[in-house]
């Protein structure tokens, strides 16, 4: 009866939690799902249910695959940035803990991740600007030819891989950072007194130990990269920069359809598709790092 009463309590406990967060989670989803399904014009009132035909649409729409490829490009592009630049940086730093710049090195790290993203992405728009902006500057500098940044629609999605690792990078390594100072020092005492090196342990050990870090920063990276938008609007659209719509991207083809075209059942399709997406993805990421050890 004591044990069935503690439940009953730690039950009404979090139930208000609960009710949030179906609120705030759940019930989105679960509305995504069922406009998805449905013919769903802002401007009509007649919302007839279609089924999967917004699903079939998408096979068919160009500007979806465009949007899809552009982004799964993005997305892994900054997971393979983040991942072992974060790694080295943390293992850099933890080494450097007892240096009285140590705090320095975390907060000159950290701040790219808490800095507001649209007036940073202006910062990067006029780094990458093909007239005035320093990077080309510095090639000229160096002889090498000026080039159109965000002009071009490969060096466009460059720079926009280039603006998301640098704003994902500062969490990652606080991330490692954490897990380093929780990793045995007497494994890495007992390397050393058996003649390896600090690369071998790190390579050796480190790495091996930090898998769980590195599957959850891989998910959050990905996951992060699969939802890029104010980036690619701001870096790759208007007359400062590209020409409108040259890096298009699936929250923005979303957004497009919702309020500029009012299908919002359609734009419903591919939000649907997007979770698919990064659901399958990140299974596949747990099972990879299961397999080769994580538990």
């Amino acid at each position: 009866m004591v044990q069935r009463k503690r439940w009953m309590f730690a039950l009404l406990a979090i139930l208000p939690t609960l009710a949030i967060f179906a609120y705030v989670r759940i019930y989105p989803i679960a509305d995504t799902l069922r406009l998805s399904l449905h013919k769903w014009d802002i401007l009509s009132k007649n919302k007839p249910f279609i089924g999967l035909a917004n699903f079939e649409e998408l096979t068919g729409d160009p500007l979806f695959r465009e949007a899809l490829l552009n982004t799964t490009i993005i997305a892994f592009g900054v997971l393979l940035i983040t991942i072992p630049l974060a790694l080295v940086l943390a293992a850099l730093i933890y080494h450097r803990t007892r240096s009285r710049f140590a705090g320095f090195y975390e907060t000159a790290i950290f701040i790219p991740h808490v800095v507001s993203l649209v007036p940073a992405a202006m910062a990067w728009k006029w780094i990458f600007d093909a007239r005035l902006g320093p990077l080309n500057a510095l090639l000229t500098t160096f002889g090498f030819a000026p080039k159109a940044w965000l002009f071009d629609p490969v060096l466009s999605v460059v720079c926009i891989i280039v603006l998301c690792s640098w704003q994902a990078l500062g969490y990652a390594v606080m991330i490692y950072l954490v897990g380093f100072k929780s990793l045995p020092i007497s494994l890495y005492e007992a390397a050393k007194l058996d003649g390896a090196s600090a690369p071998q342990s790190f390579w050796y050990l480190s790495i091996p130990l930090l898998k769980p870090i590195t599957l959850y920063v891989s998910v959050v990276t990905l996951v992060s990269g699969f939802n890029v938008y104010a980036q690619a609007f701001v870096l790759a659209s208007d007359a400062q920069g590209a020409p409108g719509r040259q890096v298009r991207v699936l929250v923005l083809d979303m957004l497009e359809n919702s309020f500029r075209n009012y299908r919002v059942g359609y734009a419903a399709s591919e939000a649907v598709v997007l979770l698919a997406i990064v659901l399958v993805l990140t299974l596949i990421q747990f099972r990879l790092l299961r397999e080769k050890g994580v538990r």
